[in-house]
């Protein structure tokens, strides 16, 4: 199993060095989407010039983008996704995170039945735009604490079951799984729609060994179903080249001992 780690590019040695097979970027601060050409060369370069590939990136929108509610401004988001992926493609990053917890919190008042029929709807028009630029796009659920649409796994593989395009897909965080109470059993029943998996330990959204967590079952589960894709750290780190290389020593030894490695 590949294990990348969430962190900017400038950090690619210290991961490198930490043992880690990727870097999973984050989109708006990496391919500047709604900046010129001429910006996102410069990121593209330290791209090239990284000791780690990144296949991944993260925080698809930004807050102000709002693909739910009343403020929906769909040529400003078409736009924007246009050259996110266009650009996502040039630095060889294959997997796009939809989490986007401002994006597309609901806001007050509004109808949670047409916001899900709105993020339907851009997933349907992302769909033929991702399959062009070979991106899948790998929808987030996120705890409640910090969005109130798509928090249960079953809720955004539903989704995903909807769209039914080979180019939208789920994401597993185990973090946010945990949070809302869901047990490796979610990965088993919705395993088929899984293309990317995040993880970090409960306590304090801290780094897999800082604590000791048991990821064993969750683990397991990904066996049985036969997951070959990728997953990532996303966690919170005291001292990142203090600990990256403890941590992900500890973390493989659980994924060896589940018969992933």
């Amino acid at each position: 199993m590949k294990i990348g780690i969430c962190t900017s590019i400038d950090n690619a040695g210290i991961a490198r060095d930490a043992g880690f097979d990727f870097v999973e970027e984050n989109v708006q601060n990496l391919l500047v989407a709604e900046e010129p050409d001429s910006a996102f060369a410069s990121k593209l370069a330290v791209v090239e010039a990284a000791p780690l590939p990144v296949p991944a990136a993260n925080c698809f929108l930004p807050g102000t983008l709002k693909c739910t509610g009343p403020g929906v401004d769909e040529t400003r988001l078409r736009r924007y996704a246009d050259t996110a992926l266009r650009r996502a493609r040039q630095a060889g990053i294959r997997r796009i995170v939809f989490g986007s917890g401002g994006s597309r919190h609901i806001p007050d008042g509004f109808s949670p039945v047409e916001a899900r029929a709105q993020f339907l709807h851009l997933l349907r028009g992302l769909a033929p735009l991702a399959e062009a630029q070979e991106v899948v796009i790998v929808v987030e659920c996120l705890n409640r604490k910090e969005c109130n649409f798509l928090n249960a796994l079953r809720e955004g593989a539903a989704i995903v079951e909807e769209i039914a395009h080979p180019h939208v897909r789920l994401l597993a965080d185990l973090y946010h799984m945990a949070v809302e109470g869901e047990g490796a059993a979610e990965l088993l029943t919705h395993g088929r729609s899984i293309s990317h998996v995040h993880v970090a330990e409960l306590e304090g959204r801290q780094a897999p060994g800082t604590s000791g967590e048991d990821f064993g079952p969750a683990l397991r589960v990904l066996k049985q179903i036969g997951y070959s894709g990728a997953l990532s750290f996303e966690c919170g780190w005291q001292n990142l080249a203090g600990q990256a290389g403890a941590s992900l020593k500890s973390f493989r030894a659980q994924v060896a001992e589940a018969g992933l490695a």
